[in-house]
């Protein structure tokens, strides 16, 4: 696992050692050519996209102490999916331009936080960029990890960085899963065409 962290670190430049790092620039990552049309017009596929009503989850990993003072790392993630029973693997998608990104890679670990109903303002709070997201956030660590388990969610999945693949213009990471929980009250926090909701059975 922790080879293909750093094998990933090193292809895009990043750190590897105990530095201080950059966030990524910007990858030219067009599939078609210059002086080709875009097969579907980027606006038009995001508001089509968006009729796929998600889950809304945090993915969080701890403060790793590689010249990092900014603390724990996390990012709100509705590209959330189970992978494989056997073994146990879930995924996420992040952007390959995400800043947050490279502080979970090189922790090699994450939490997934399932949040609830209530807790759409949570969500904002770590989709901002720049900002002290767990500024006032309770949480304690995570069984075998130790990445922040946010309080009163409604279900976590603590897992380690497996495998990390490239989509376009996105990442998506594999993350074995070493310990989950949840709770049987509760609604989830959904996200519908740019909006929060809930579920309504």
């Amino acid at each position: 696992m922790a080879a293909t962290v750093v094998r990933y670190l090193r292809s895009v430049g990043a750190p590897t050692a105990a530095e201080p790092y950059d966030a990524l620039p910007r990858p030219d990552l067009r599939a078609v050519g210059a002086d080709e049309r875009l097969p579907v017009d980027p606006a038009e596929f995001r508001a089509v996209l968006g009729h796929f009503a998600t889950g809304v989850t945090v993915v969080t990993a701890p403060h790793t102490g590689f010249a990092d003072p900014a603390g724990p790392a996390g990012f709100a993630c509705q590209s959330f999916a189970s992978l494989s029973l056997d073994p146990p693997l879930v995924t996420f998608m992040v952007a390959r331009t995400s800043t947050t990104w490279p502080r979970i890679a090189r922790a090699g670990v994450f939490c997934v936080n399932i949040l609830g109903a209530d807790q759409s303002d949570l969500c904002r709070g770590f989709a901002v960029s720049g900002a002290d997201k767990f500024a006032g956030v309770g949480y304690a660590p995570a069984p075998v990890t130790g990445s922040p388990l946010l309080d009163s969610v409604t279900a976590w999945i603590d897992c380690r960085v497996q495998a990390v693949h490239t989509g376009g213009d996105h990442l998506i990471v594999v993350g074995r899963v070493e310990a989950l929980g949840g709770s049987d009250d509760g609604e989830p926090l959904l996200f519908h065409r740019g909006r929060f909701g809930r579920f309504s059975a």
